[in-house]
């Protein structure tokens, strides 16, 4: 596969939605030891919706199923994450504006704008136990074409998430744990993952 159109984008989230509904009770149990307890359930709700929103109605291009995707999101999933990957997806969709494809480079620009959003709302940085540190390493790796790309992105997202684990939180609900945070991976960082494997997965062609 050497670029990724709308059909690809579409079964992406489909494939992200069937993932995070298969690990909803995992990123929820990560997410009461150093959070609400809800993470999963927001994040397995969300993309219920977005499935249910694309199902039979397919956008002219990358911007506007992104704009779709972010609007819901920020409608439907509720706590951090709403606003989080709601912005996400919006900012995603602001630089897939008018195209119907695009190449591993403009894909990896466009999730870039989206990492920059989340960065600008959660006043994020690398090291902070966030979803930061996973997206931020992940896109910095995305080389090579559509599916080098997207599998080394999703391999560096997950070694990020995982070592977010001795981390000490400075956002977010798990900030006010302190020290108690330590010693748990963040719920955030190991979701942007999941939704980084589904991509490598759809990509792989």
């Amino acid at each position: 596969m050497s670029d990724f159109t709308v059909t690809e984008a579409i079964a992406w989230l489909k494939a992200s939605s069937d993932a995070i509904d298969k690990e909803a009770a995992h990123l929820s149990d990560l997410d009461a030891a150093i959070g609400d307890g809800d993470h999963g359930a927001n994040m397995k709700r969300g993309f219920q919706a977005v499935v249910k929103k694309l199902d039979g109605a397919e956008p002219a291009d990358l911007g506007a199923l992104f704009k779709t995707v972010g609007m819901t999101l920020l409608s439907t999933v509720g706590g951090a994450s709403g606003p989080l990957y709601g912005g996400f997806f919006l900012a995603v969709g602001k630089l897939g504006a008018g195209q119907a494809s695009c190449d591993a480079a403009a894909l990896a620009e466009m999730l870039k704008g989206g990492l920059a959003d989340i960065v600008k709302r959660g006043k994020a940085e690398i090291g902070d136990k966030t979803m930061v540190d996973a997206l931020t390493p992940a896109l910095d790796a995305m080389q090579g074409d559509l599916a080098a790309a997207t599998a080394a992105a999703a391999k560096a997202a997950r070694e990020a998430a995982t070592a977010t684990a001795p981390l000490l939180a400075k956002k977010g609900r798990a900030s006010y744990l302190g020290e108690r945070s330590i010693g748990h991976q963040d719920p955030g960082a190991n979701s942007a993952a999941l939704l980084l494997e589904t991509l490598a997965e759809t990509c792989k062609g």
